[in-house]
């Protein structure tokens, strides 16, 4: 694959992630959705739904990683370094891309974003929408949250590619997002599950520059942590499968 269609891959699979994900989010968080408070089952599906719709549209050009931390991870396995910064470039632009998108999906409900006059609902918080925050604020235990849910999604991404039979089939990717589903159910309640650094990164850059009334803060005081655990798990994730399989 060269350059160009890694770049142009990831971008748009990111994109694609990214748009099904922060929609997902928005839709059960804001004001005036259908789906809102719809939940968090609700939520883990959106997500799962968008790893499969960009995995699967940006595979023919790319491979489809769409995460920092497969790229990382698979790096770590092979010893293949050289295309690492076009995936990851890609990735970054990509999800900034598809944070704008889901922003432009929900315009109007983000610029209902504001406090009713009498009205005793309060602006509705918007960070969550588009980047991870933790429940309890623990950096070691935000980090360690991060690092095993990352392992837990690239160790098996990489055993994956063991089964034959998955990658004849074409199902691989089905495979990948139920257990991106599966995570966001068990492991996502401490921190919201990044397990993607561009996933958190892209579009947190992209809500602080947004115009949403009352938006809130962007955080940027806890925005290594869902940068630096999914790294470091994507890397011991390749780490293991080297070294075991």
């Amino acid at each position: 694959m060269s350059n160009g269609d890694i770049f142009v891959g990831e971008i748009i699979g990111t994109a694609i992630l990214i748009l099904f994900g922060a929609g997902v989010c928005a839709a059960v968080t804001l004001r005036y959705s259908k789906a809102r408070a719809s939940g968090w089952v609700v939520i883990a599906f959106g997500w799962g739904f968008g790893v499969l719709a960009g995995a699967y549209t940006a595979a023919p050009l790319s491979g489809g990683h769409l995460n920092p931390a497969v790229t990382i991870g698979i790096a770590v396995d092979t010893g293949k370094w050289d295309k690492v910064w076009v995936y990851l470039l890609g990735q970054i632009v990509g999800a900034m891309l598809g944070a704008v998108l889901a922003y432009l999906v929900y315009l109007a409900q983000f610029q209902a974003n504001v406090e009713k006059e009498g009205s005793p609902e309060e602006p509705t918080p918007t960070l969550g929408i588009f980047s991870t925050i933790p429940e309890i604020r623990n950096p070691v235990a935000n980090l360690i949250t991060e690092i095993i849910a990352t392992i837990s999604l690239v160790l098996p991404i990489l055993a994956f590619g063991l089964t034959k039979g998955l990658g004849e089939s074409g199902t691989t990717v089905l495979i990948v997002s139920l257990l991106v589903v599966g995570i966001g159910l068990s492991l996502g309640g401490p921190t919201g599950y990044a397990i993607n650094p561009a996933r958190d990164l892209g579009p947190r850059i992209v809500h602080t520059f947004l115009p949403i009334p009352n938006k809130g803060t962007s955080d940027w005081g806890y925005a290594w942590i869902p940068v630096a655990g999914p790294l470091i798990g994507g890397a011991l994730a390749g780490l293991i499968y080297n070294v075991a399989f």
